[in-house]
């Protein structure tokens, strides 16, 4: 565990991907003057307002949860520095310990989880699986994605879900999707487990406490905003993260090996059919393939996403409603709970047009506490685990200006197709084993009882 903190103590001043440009420029505005206005207030249609720190400008479209921690990181910034704000590599430090603050309280929870069950050896393998993963630690502390912050939130949901705490679940998975828009892919999961532990029986009362959590959650995290009038504003920001013209923003997934097609397809006639199959894939509008009389891509990622995650969603309750109405404390077991959480992001991630490179990571974490009570989940995790990291520093290296990417022109073929396909391969091998996993459903290990 020492090793875990030591590498990302080395690595938080480090400058991360130019995301982190943004996460200064919200954390200073949310610091000095507060999250309500940021999205801007009024104005018809609702302005989006600039916001800008050290000389660079940005508008927001992240959930406002995300800025109140970035806000938190950054007065203590502020305190540190002696009531200054140099844009300068402690503050990059200081951006990073939300997230990692967030690590460790999941890593915490993931050993606490473990534990309550499986044993302290088991815990401590668990606990380990996560805080010594590549993936997470690049994500996080090298190159300083707010993955973390919305993970931890969800996971906890699951947890609070399977043990029987409506309320505190759907409390849980607000806070997650108001800290970012991807944690409603595990939405889900929580739903499953609130809707099947126990059977029918108080399964109406279990759905109100849930709704009455998460309005209760979401009505404090957003207060701010609303009180200062940027209600609209927020919406329509929120809305453009459903409009990125970018058919796959640097994800190793489906769209990133059509986008490569159509590339290689287009530019053959000009560059020669070698040429055009060794060149490096890059980045394809997704206005650009509507243009050309292709169907919008969003569209139909949309369809495949819903339907692996709609079988995902009834292969499992299949498969434990009947143990749910024989043991109504046992029968949705929390490792099963997050193996299907964890196939809802995969899919999302691999199915979906403009997924970002970073969107997979939230699979990991899942997988870990899915692998600690169900093995057959520990290759799937391993094969996550080692895609996220490669996707991540196949495009960034260690970050803006370090280096040390690995070379993608090392096969004839750019190797992220390659990786690609080798993710789309892993999703259907997910499929196999939550099935395979789901027919076991009230085998092997249960989670431990609630308190």
């Amino acid at each position: 565990m020492l090793a875990g903190l030591l590498l990302r103590v080395v690595a938080l001043p480090g400058p991360g991907t130019g995301d982190v440009t943004l996460w200064k420029i919200w954390s200073y505005n949310a610091a000095r003057h507060g999250v309500g206005d940021m999205y801007g207030v009024g104005g018809t249609p609702p302005e989006r307002r600039e916001l800008e720190f050290a000389g660079a400008t940005a508008v927001v479209d992240y959930p406002p949860l995300a800025l109140a921690e970035l806000g938190v990181a950054g007065h203590a910034f502020w305190l540190w520095s002696h009531r200054h704000f140099p844009n300068d590599t402690a503050l990059n430090a200081f951006v990073k310990l939300p997230s990692i603050a967030a690590e460790i309280a999941l890593t915490m929870l993931l050993f606490a989880i473990a534990r309550a069950s499986l044993g302290v050896a088991a815990a401590r393998i668990t606990a380990i699986a996560y805080w010594l993963n590549p993936a997470a630690l690049i994500n996080v502390s090298v190159l300083g994605y707010l993955d973390a912050q919305f993970v931890l939130p969800a996971i906890a949901a699951l947890v609070a879900a399977a043990y029987g705490w409506p309320t505190l679940a759907g409390a849980l998975i607000a806070a997650a999707v108001l800290t970012k828009a991807q944690a409603i892919f595990i939405a889900p999961a929580v739903a499953l487990a609130i809707w099947t532990l126990g059977g029918g029986s108080g399964r109406a009362m279990r759905i109100a406490s849930a709704a009455a959590g998460t309005v209760a959650a979401s009505a404090v995290i957003v207060a701010p905003v609303i009180v200062a009038g940027g209600w609209p504003n927020m919406v329509q920001a929120l809305s453009r993260l459903a409009h990125h013209d970018m058919l796959s923003a640097n994800a190793l997934n489906l769209w990133w090996i059509v986008g490569y097609v159509l590339r290689v397809w287009y530019s053959m006639h000009d560059m020669g059919v070698w040429a055009a199959i060794t060149a490096p894939a890059t980045i394809l509008g997704i206005q650009r393939l509507i243009d050309l009389g292709y169907p919008n891509p969003r569209s139909i990622g949309i369809a495949l996403t819903a339907a692996a995650i709609a079988w995902a969603l009834w292969t499992a309750y299949k498969s434990t409603i009947q143990s749910a109405i024989r043991n109504p404390r046992s029968a949705m077991d929390a490792w099963l709970l997050s193996g299907v959480a964890a196939f809802c992001v995969h899919a999302y991630a691999t199915l979906s047009a403009q997924v970002h490179e970073n969107h997979l990571f939230a699979a990991v974490p899942l997988l870990v506490m899915a692998s600690a009570g169900r093995r057959a989940f520990r290759p799937i995790c391993a094969a996550a685990s080692a895609m996220v990291a490669l996707n991540l520093n196949l495009f960034y290296g260690f970050g803006d200006g370090i280096g040390y990417a690995l070379p993608r022109a090392w096969t004839a073929i750019d190797v992220t197709v390659i990786l690609a396909l080798l993710n789309c391969s892993l999703l259907l091998w997910h499929a196999t084993v939550l099935k395979t996993e789901c027919s076991t459903a009230a085998g092997r290990r249960q989670s431990p009882a609630p308190a």
